[in-house]
């Protein structure tokens, strides 16, 4: 009996752990609902804001702003503060999408828009369904599981295509010749996904990129 007590707790924990995800979602859809056109900019939170490629983030965003773009990070701080924190200053609109998390993710003050999670599945949906580009910075394990989440859903055509820039030719250079030699030659991908990536470094050639396939 005491072991039919442990499942039975186990399932109702699990249902109401269903209704928390479904608040997060009605939550992100409220709070991005009328956004607009929007780009997402990731990258590492753990960049400071004297370092070359958190000033880089916030001229990018900023530029964005400028071409009527909303801007969209994960929320905390690094490249993420750095691009709220260009949207801002140019008074564009300025989302955060912060996950908490143990270490490294308090929310940034750059945001105005600011919608909280507790699930990335979750919030993954939420950097998705309101961008119209994805631009990645250098960063470390987060930033490539959302740029190799984005590049899977336009290779499967889950999403339309939209255009996936990496910044930073130095960084990222390395990964893209290995999906090459490797990935591409191995044939686990097709030549027509090596199109959905491509590397820019200037950022008014990375704006540019952007506004010449998006029609807003």
């Amino acid at each position: 009996m005491e072991k039919q007590w442990v499942i039975d707790d186990f399932k109702l924990e699990e249902s109401w752990r269903l209704f928390k995800i479904m608040g997060e979602f009605v939550d992100g859809v409220e709070a991005l609902h009328h956004l607009g056109p929007a780009v997402t900019i990731f990258g590492s939170a753990r960049v400071k804001p004297d370092d070359p490629i958190y000033k880089k983030a916030v001229e990018i965003a900023s530029l964005f702003v400028k071409e009527k773009f909303a801007v969209i990070t994960g929320g905390g701080p690094g490249i993420m503060e750095a691009a709220n924190r260009g949207a801002n200053e140019a008074e564009g609109t300025s989302v955060g999408l912060n996950i908490e998390l143990p270490f490294e993710q308090a929310p940034n003050p750059y945001a105005d828009i600011q919608v909280d999670f507790r699930y990335f599945f979750v919030r993954k949906v939420m950097l998705v369904k309101y961008s119209l580009a994805y631009i990645i910075m250098p960063g470390g394990f987060g930033t490539l599981d959302e740029l190799f989440e984005a590049v899977t859903l336009i290779q499967t055509e889950r999403i339309k295509s939209f255009p996936v820039i990496l910044v930073g030719s130095d960084y990222w250079q390395g990964l893209l010749e290995w999906v090459k030699d490797r990935m591409l030659t191995e044939k686990t991908i097709s030549p027509d996904d090596i199109d959905i990536l491509q590397i820019i470094d200037e950022p008014a050639e990375i704006v540019k990129a952007v506004t010449n396939k998006v029609i807003i």
